[in-house]
């Protein structure tokens, strides 16, 4: 199957080739077998990019819950808001009828 530094399949297949190394001590083989084993061994860049992109994930996390406050918060103040505008529209309302009432009053007692 695997023959010592010849590649065993064709790379028109698709697959990795296999090898087989003579040593299996020597550093070349041990470099390739953590290279091969995923998560043996991350070289200090992989792991800086790794911290790098977890903490990029944790800051977008973040930053979408308290957008998503914001809005909340926004549409919490604009409800207020627009409470606040119905009852001084009533009570302009109000206000407009007993200003009315007074002045007919006091049209009445004028003459």
């Amino acid at each position: 199957m695997a023959v010592t530094g010849d590649e065993t399949e064709s790379a028109a297949t698709g697959d990795m080739p296999a090898y087989q190394l003579r040593s299996p001590n020597s550093a070349l083989a041990q470099s390739i077998g953590m290279a091969a084993s995923p998560g043996a061994m991350q070289s200090p860049s992989s792991h800086h990019a790794e911290e790098i992109t977890r903490k990029r994930e944790v800051r977008l996390m973040k930053n979408r819950e308290a957008a998503r406050e914001c809005r909340r918060k926004k549409k919490e103040y604009v409800k207020c808001l627009e409470n606040r505008v119905a009852v001084l529209e009533n009570q302009n309302k109000t206000l407009i009828e007993e200003l009315k009432a007074l002045k007919d009053i006091y049209c009445h007692k004028a003459e």
